[in-house]
């Protein structure tokens, strides 16, 4: 884009004062890079609450993705300067960028060849072990090995461990929040969905390639086609999406798998041109996800906000949820055992919406 045009394009990020979010360092030196005329916008607690309360009306239907703060922020600074503005959406689901894609098959291959009870007893080791001494593996390993939250991670894989019967069983337990059997909405029942449609799993082979259709189908539009939709149309601006267009679509869904994952490199078709115009040592990083320190927030600045909506009485006389369920989730997170950012926020969001609507 900025090769076809006359003067700098417009870029912007948002960057977080929490240090473990923020990439907007990388962005800038991309910009430079590439000589945009780049902002940067910074996103506080403060940003962050006062569009809280609005989030219910903004997206009009309770939506559970609270990277819907930050989008929603950059769309308005965009909007003070453009109207119209292009986003790199859908090129992970095309192109194959998700981490799941890796370690979906890679676990598998790991584990799945040991029969199910001898699985089970290894989950229950790794259960055996308490997040803080995950925790404090997880810290002492140097340098691009350390992992955060390892305890957080080893229970999350234990559990599918003990539960899951395939590569695509994985794949399901990857992308719900809440264990099977076991969810928040009560009386729920097994509803249809694209999952228990073997279509996909008899026509493709690959399970990578099996998992990009799923989010092709499910992900993109449900998630983040509708946030950044709803996100830049609540401020007036429009975006587009060129991955999107159908005949780039139509060329990623010829593309052996290859030319999406190779060398334990992700979308690495578009790597090759990238690199054509941006130095390797800009790009070269573990993937992240537009994610801001919600989890934190809900400890500390948000705890009166999450408390007032996730109230037994207010779930009990609601009747949606077991309550019983979320509110041991509220207090495994409030104590820092576990991370259930994600579980929660999308009950957060659906009591706020129900609240809205009086």
């Amino acid at each position: 884009m900025q090769a076809q045009s006359s003067r700098p394009v417009r870029t912007f990020t948002v960057g977080f004062d929490e240090s473990g979010f923020d990439e907007a360092d990388y962005a800038r030196k991309v910009a430079e890079r590439l000589g945009t005329q780049h902002e940067e916008i910074r996103v506080s607690f403060g940003d962050a609450m006062s569009l809280v309360p609005q989030l219910p009306v903004l997206y009009d239907e309770p939506f559970g993705d609270s990277s819907q703060i930050p989008t929603h922020l950059v769309c308005q600074a965009a909007r003070r300067q453009v109207t119209v503005a292009l986003s790199g959406d859908a090129g992970d689901e095309l192109f194959g960028g998700y981490n799941r894609y890796f370690w979906g098959p890679r676990i598998w291959n790991w584990f799945g060849w040991l029969p199910t009870p001898l699985r089970w007893c290894v989950g229950a080791g790794i259960h055996s072990i308490p997040v803080i001494y995950w925790d404090g593996l997880g810290k002492a390993l140097g340098g691009k090995a350390r992992v955060s939250r390892l305890g957080d991670k080893a229970h999350r894989l234990a559990h599918r461990l003990e539960t899951i019967n395939g590569v695509d069983d994985l794949y399901r337990s990857l992308v719900t929040e809440w264990p099977s059997g076991s969810g928040p909405v009560s009386e729920a029942g097994r509803l249809p969905t694209y999952f228990n449609d073997t279509t996909i799993s008899n026509a493709v082979s690959e399970a990578e390639h099996r998992m990009m259709v799923w989010d092709t189908l499910t992900y993109l539009p449900d998630d983040i086609l509708t946030k950044v939709d709803r996100a830049a149309m609540g401020v007036s601006l429009e975006t587009r999406i060129p991955f999107l267009d159908h005949r780039v679509f139509r060329l990623a869904w010829r593309l052996p798998l290859r030319m999406k994952i190779r060398d334990n490199e992700s979308k690495w078709a578009l790597r090759q041109v990238l690199y054509r115009y941006v130095p390797r040592e800009l790009i070269e990083r573990p993937k992240a996800g537009f994610a801001i320190p919600v989890g934190e927030w809900l400890r500390g600045p948000l705890r009166d906000w999450a408390e007032d909506l996730l109230d037994e009485g207010r779930l009990k006389s609601d009747g949606y949820f077991n309550f019983a369920l979320i509110r041991a989730a509220w207090e495994q997170h409030l104590s820092g055992q576990y991370d259930w950012t994600t579980r929660l926020w999308s009950v957060l969001m659906f009591q706020a919406w129900l609240r809205s609507r009086g």
